[in-house]
């Protein structure tokens, strides 16, 4: 890898599932990553579909572990949220919002389609100051354990391709449209500013 790692931030909607699988296998391939969520909660799975486990970001992943745990062992166990969440506090500790952020990225990924639309919503918004591009790519990548480890891999995948083209903003399209190909996936991508 170059000596200096593309900047990648990996968005979906609240910081737990998708962005921090991928958070963690970017980390360690030695890129420099951050992850993110941009809903206005943390929501993880509740005992019902209408009953969600509601969080606000600042609150911990430790935090939310310790009160799933009080609430229902054995069906956060067995769900895999608390496995999830023991990952999660490994890694950072506590969830963060896309648009508290105010770091530069070289690229952004984003996990779904809503997301995506999101980040480039809050990027258009923001006062540009130094005009230098960020590439953000859209990754659809359904919002449960196994899809969101294969879409950690691909994205991983994807940034380590990139890292490694001479002229990331002519090859990216190339590189994206290969990617579409191989993996069946469609991928959005954009270019905003800083």
């Amino acid at each position: 890898m170059p000596s200096v790692p593309l900047k990648v931030a990996v968005v979906c909607s609240s910081n737990q599932n998708r962005s921090m699988e991928a958070h963690n296998i970017l980390n360690k391939r030695g890129f420099s990553v951050r992850s993110f969520g941009t809903g206005t909660h943390v929501k993880l799975p509740g005992p019902a579909p209408d009953k969600p486990n509601v969080y606000d970001f600042k609150t911990t992943y430790d935090q939310m572990y310790n009160d799933l745990l009080r609430k229902d062992k054995d069906l956060y166990t067995q769900n895999g949220i608390l496995h999830m969440l023991d990952r999660n506090k490994r890694i950072k500790p506590h969830p963060e919002r896309f648009q508290n952020c105010r770091d530069v990225f070289d690229l952004i990924v984003t996990c779904e389609e809503r997301v995506y639309d999101q980040v480039v919503e809050d990027l258009t918004l923001r006062e540009q100051e130094t005009c230098q591009p960020v590439h953000v790519i859209n990754v659809d990548i359904q919002d449960n354990l196994e899809e969101a480890t294969l879409g950690a891999f691909l994205i991983c995948e994807l940034c380590q391709c990139i890292q490694h083209t001479d002229d990331m903003e002519n090859d990216i399209d190339e590189l994206l449209q290969e990617f579409e190909e191989k993996s069946g996936r469609a991928f959005l991508h954009t270019v905003c500013f800083y």
